[in-house]
């Protein structure tokens, strides 16, 4: 028996194992390579039970009548399919020009394919239309790292450096989950005396273990970080030095921050001030600090902008660059990062060349051979593709690749509208995902263990992804049908179906450029466990640790970048009162598509949970295990409800792994980096279990437009005879949100009173407005007395509107 050492399907941590073949059957475990040291989570256990998976696709299949999806899909051999293709894409692009041809890729694409797939786009169908689903995962926080610091890299450190840091501040992460085997990092951080603050919505496993966890409302964490700055600013805990000889723009961040004063944070995010003051204080506190990021902060409309302001801190408390601290964001999808670097993006050459450089496109066009003005211009990203699918000017044939989109893209019923409506879906996968189902022409491939190539990790480091065993009889790699498809469309030159040939031409390709892998073989990689881009030269060590003298900017300075809070697109209202925020299960992977399909798993986790606190469930009559309904302005799904104290009351939890999250989730688009904004929308709940409880609840409303003159800020009185309401008897009501709006030129408050008495005060700045969703904290009896007051400076005279939502039950 011999062992062939190559690294787990799933996620970016990208753990050694080892797989044995014994008596026809695979056996795997975990190596000791520098990542995972021997660690393993349970997916990575499992992986082999894909290899010989019965659902496994083995041949083609088409139609059985073309143009027809509702006829069944039929098997076909290769050279019936890829005719078919070819044809199809050669008459479309003819009525309809290059463009109406395009592909969507994956973040689990080798190196070479990905590489592959965006020149095969850009050169065999001379098209710009090309993006990739790492647009749903790292596009927000790589825009804002290239803003500021020139580069962008997930981790600028080995994953290990995580274990020297004394504070270590994760944001919208949750690895315990997520990639289990980093949690070694973190407990031995804790080991030797670090202190690590979660910020989540939800207390998850990895928000248990951390000396703070800060519970942000979804969508409000970049208010957190602005306010984590404006108090290092003001308690003086900023490194002015560093300031001044590392960096440019400070001084437009610094007027940014003035509003984020702690008590207004707070009433923001919900956080309490002391633990704002506290987490500036430790991440200030003098030893190595680290600020991570993920996909809780940065999958929303302004997640580049929320991104950014956490990099602003970074910058300010001097961590960059230093050892054992930094900024980094953790990589998802198995090949994120290095998917992202070689061309699937619509605006991205090899090597994170921009597309629309003119010596980025002369460069690339001279390694492939073609003249530098057949190179398209930058294309679409990948939901605004998806959202023109089939329509005038929009992409007419689609090859998707190792992508189920019909799960993982937000507002999905438009996303299977859309691709109802193309003339040709074309997909390649290892089993009939929910997206094959839906197409003209499956393609089978090989898998992880049957082929060749390099992946990068979220360090940065190139691996080596070894062939252990050949893919069953019939089945191809992608590289060889590319490079097939591209023969028979009159381009078949200018493409390589070997790895090794890919992987040396992506080194020439990549030369000179941000994400250099020059100076990487496959030997090296081999000889050294990986290798760290860049790597410009043969004799270059690679670079595992970046910014230790210098950025990659012009003047080799980082860059502030002044940002605001804003509201997500979409808030609570009456209709949909609840926020629902989106993630991973440990049991399960993207779209579950590999996951799903193995038993030890599916046993563990056979359907999606929507995540709920006790309170919201009572007041719908939901018990745990029920099944619930989730309703947003884009869809409906069920869950089965799973109760937990640890969760805001006003948020629901449901992940993405199964069809359903995502067709409740906002497709609204970063500005920057286009991301959509999967982790906050608005949300209904009803309990749909035959025989649960009944429970009547009745939203209550206290609103209206009024005027007012000011007796004095600490001086409240009655607004209007309508803002007033008792709880019926047999009841018991909780306040939902306060929304106010205020035309004066000074601050006032509105105030909630409770049997006469302040409950809470909601202050309103000068010519302007707040929503504030709020966290239940008590119920008001049958009997209580609610009504509005108005407080503000003696002899001021405006308009106020106010509106508290309040639900009775």
């Amino acid at each position: 028996m011999r062992a062939t050492e190559t690294h787990c399907p799933y996620c970016a941590l990208q753990c050694g194992i080892a797989l044995t073949m014994e008596n026809g059957s695979v056996r795997l475990g975990p190596t000791d390579f520098p990542v995972n040291r021997g660690g393993l989570c349970a997916k990575g256990w499992t992986a082999a039970e894909l290899l010989h998976h019965p659902d496994r696709l083995v041949t083609p299949l088409v139609r059985e009548v073309p143009g027809d999806r509702t006829s069944p899909l039929r098997e076909a051999r290769w050279d019936e399919a890829l005719t078919l293709i070819a044809g199809t894409i050669q008459a479309t692009q003819r009525r309809y020009g290059p463009d109406s041809v395009g592909a969507f890729g994956g973040g689990g694409l080798t190196n070479e394919k990905a590489y592959t797939l965006g020149k095969f786009v850009r050169v065999a169908l001379r098209s710009s239309a090309i993006d990739y689903n790492g647009r749903f995962c790292m596009s927000s926080a790589a825009t804002a790292a290239n803003r500021a610091l020139g580069v962008d890299r997930g981790l600028p450190f080995p994953v290990a450096d995580i274990a020297e840091a004394r504070t270590v501040l994760l944001v919208g992460a949750n690895p315990a989950d997520a990639m289990p085997p980093s949690m070694q990092y973190l407990h031995a951080g804790r080991a030797a005396g670090a202190k690590h603050i979660v910020v989540d919505p939800r207390r998850t496993a990895t928000a248990a273990d951390a000396y703070l966890h800060l519970q942000p409302l979804p969508g409000t964490d970049l208010a957190l970080a602005n306010g984590l700055l404006h108090i290092a600013i003001r308690e003086g805990l900023i490194d002015d030095a560093y300031i001044r000889d590392r960096t440019t723009g400070f001084e437009a961040v610094r007027a940014a921050t003035n509003p984020y004063w702690p008590g207004r944070v707070e009433r923001m995010t919900g956080v309490p001030e002391a633990s704002l003051r506290e987490t500036a204080r430790l991440l200030a506190g003098g030893g190595p600090a680290m600020i991570l990021t993920a996909r809780g902060a940065e999958q929303h409309s302004n997640g580049t902008d929320t991104a950014q302001a956490y990099l602003n801190l970074a910058l300010a408390l001097g961590l960059i660059g230093r050892p054992y601290s930094g900024y980094g964001t953790i990589t998802g999808q198995g090949n994120g990062q290095g998917g992202r670097e070689h061309g699937q993006k619509a605006d991205q050459l090899p090597g994170y060349r921009r597309l629309d450089d003119p010596a980025a496109r002369a460069h690339v066009a001279a390694v492939w051979r073609v003249d530098p003005d057949e190179l398209p211009r930058p294309g679409r990203s990948a939901y605004e593709m998806l959202d023109r699918l089939g329509t005038d000017g929009g992409v007419r044939v689609l090859l998707v690749l190792a992508s189920n989109i019909v799960v993982s893209a937000p507002d999905a019923n438009r996303v299977a509208d859309r691709l109802k409506a193309l003339d040709l879906l074309v997909v390649s996968d290892i089993f009939l995902s929910e997206t094959a189902a839906m197409a003209d022409v499956v393609l089978p491939t090989a898998q992880w263990a049957e082929e060749e190539g390099t992946m990068t990790n979220l360090e940065g480091r190139v691996l080596r992804r070894k062939r252990a065993l050949p893919p069953p009889p019939g089945v191809r790699t992608d590289l060889e049908t590319l490079t097939d498809l591209a023969g028979l469309l009159g381009r078949g030159r200018y493409f390589s179906a070997d790895p090794r040939t890919v992987f040396d031409e992506l080194r020439r390709a990549s030369a000179g450029g941000i994400a250099d892998y020059a100076g990487i073989s496959y030997e090296r990689i081999e000889a050294e466990r990986g290798v760290f881009w860049p790597c410009p030269a043969d004799d270059h060590p690679g670079t595992p640790r970046l910014f230790a003298d210098r950025f990659p900017t012009p003047d080799g300075r980082a860059r502030f970048v002044r940002v605001e809070h804003r509201d997500p697109d979409e808030l609570p209202d009456r209709d949909y009162p609840y926020v629902l925020t989106t993630g991973r299960n440990m049991q399960q992977y993207q779209s579950g598509n590999q996951t799903r399909r193995v038993s030890a798993l599916a046993d563990a986790l056979p359907g999606p949970r929507a995540e709920m606190h006790p309170d919201l469930a009572r007041r719908h009559g939901v018990a745990d295990g029920d099944t619930v309904e989730l309703r947003s302005r884009r869809g409906r799904a069920v869950f089965r409800a799973r109760l937990d104290p640890g969760i805001r009351p006003d948020t629901v939890f449901a992940p993405f792994h199964w069809v359903g999250a995502n067709l409740l989730t906002n497709p609204a688009l970063d500005p920057h980096s286009k991301m959509p904004a999967f982790k906050a929308c608005a949300v209904a709940i009803a309990s749909i279990d035959e025989g649960t409880r009944q429970v009547h609840s009745t939203p209550r409303f206290l609103q209206g437009v009024f005027t007012f003159e000011g007796k004095g800020l600490d001086q409240p009185v009655p607004l209007d005879g309508a803002l007033s309401y008792v709880v019926p008897a047999g009841t018991s009501t909780q306040a939902v949100y306060f929304r106010g709006g205020n035309s004066s030129d000074e601050l006032i408050c509105v105030v909630l009173m409770r049997d006469g008495k302040p409950m809470r005060w909601f202050p309103i700045g000068a010519k302007s407005d707040v929503h504030i969703p709020l966290r239940v904290v008590e119920d008001l009896d049958s009997g209580t007395a609610v009504e509005l007051y108005l407080s503000a400076p003696p002899g001021v005279t405006g308009m106020v509107v106010a509106d508290l939502g309040l639900m009775e039950v």
